[in-house]
């Protein structure tokens, strides 16, 4: 069963889990002129069962052991992508904000460690409205923290968060998260620019449909040339099992077999193309290439 926020609080709590110290600027690359780059809005801590319940034990635990991951303990990074070509400072979500996790909610400190102002953001391009990638939309006075960006995130996406009939069906695990972006979203419902799958949405930067983890999940495809890289948010949202066993549910997604069967297409790609991938919970950074192995595949860190 999928854990509300409250057991997730608890669960760390409980375990006397300190937070993380969160890092700044974490791993960086060039596409063309631009730079493209994450900074750390710190990690989560969660359950094992967030992600693991359901799959098979025995086999779970051989992937795991060889990849010195605790079973019963996570603490994946948050690391938020950030774009600068030109006059142009494109953020790829914004964190977790004050208000969700003790140990996330760094990416103000870690921008300006970086020597990036929220007033020099231009856009905010939004993957989905889970509370780790939209609730740091607000500070803690509730002010719009990229008071002059402008605001995108797939018609899909939105539609769904927007829509009351969620709170109600999303199951009451997740109901604060669709309070809790619902309330978000209204404070830039004047400002908000929807695409579909497919759309050039900036010169250079084309949405992908990753369904499953949300609903409307959108990836991105960063071209210049020959050179590219994809942003995949949370469609691929580790770097041990989702890499190793790609075609296996996890908990942690909203439609487990959609964003599975979703995941095994995307790993399929960024293997055959060599593609750069960027994910917002892959470890040392996010940034690196996916490496097909005999029986899966595996994260190789930029």
């Amino acid at each position: 069963m999928p854990l509300s926020r409250r057991q997730l609080l608890q669960s760390a709590a409980a375990a006397g889990l300190a937070p993380l110290l969160p890092r700044r600027l974490v791993a960086e690359t060039a596409i063309g002129p631009g730079r493209l780059i994450t900074v750390s809005d710190g990690n989560l801590v969660l359950p094992g069962d967030f992600i693991f319940a359901g799959m098979p034990e025995a086999e779970l635990s051989g992937i795991l052991a060889a990849r010195g991951i605790d079973r019963q303990r996570l603490t994946p990074e948050c690391n938020v992508t950030l774009w600068q070509e030109g006059e142009r400072t494109v953020l790829f979500d914004v964190g977790a904000g004050p208000d969700f996790m003790q140990s996330a909610g760094a990416l103000q400190e870690n921008l300006a460690a970086a020597g990036i102002t929220p007033e020099e953001v231009t856009e905010v391009v939004f993957t989905h409205a889970h509370p780790d990638h939209i609730w740091g939309l607000l500070d803690e006075f509730d002010e719009p923290v990229f008071p002059g960006a402008r605001y995108l995130m797939g018609r899909a996406e939105w539609d769904y968060w927007w829509d009351p009939a969620t709170a109600t069906s999303i199951g009451a695990e997740r109901q604060l998260f669709a309070l809790g972006a619902r309330r978000r979203m209204e404070a830039i419902e004047d400002r908000i620019e929807r695409f579909e799958d497919g759309a050039e949405i900036l010169p250079g930067l084309s949405a992908v449909l990753l369904p499953g983890h949300t609903p409307g999940h959108m990836g991105f495809e960063l071209r210049h040339g020959a050179e590219a890289a994809m942003i995949v948010g949370d469609a691929i949202g580790n770097d041990h099992v989702a890499f190793a066993r790609p075609g296996w549910a996890a908990n942690s997604d909203q439609e487990p077999e959609l964003a599975a069967r979703t995941r095994v297409a995307l790993m399929d790609r960024l293997a055959l193309e060599q593609m750069p991938v960027i994910g917002f919970h892959l470890s040392q950074g996010g940034m690196g290439h996916v490496e097909r192995v005999a029986d899966g595949y595996r994260f190789v860190p930029l």
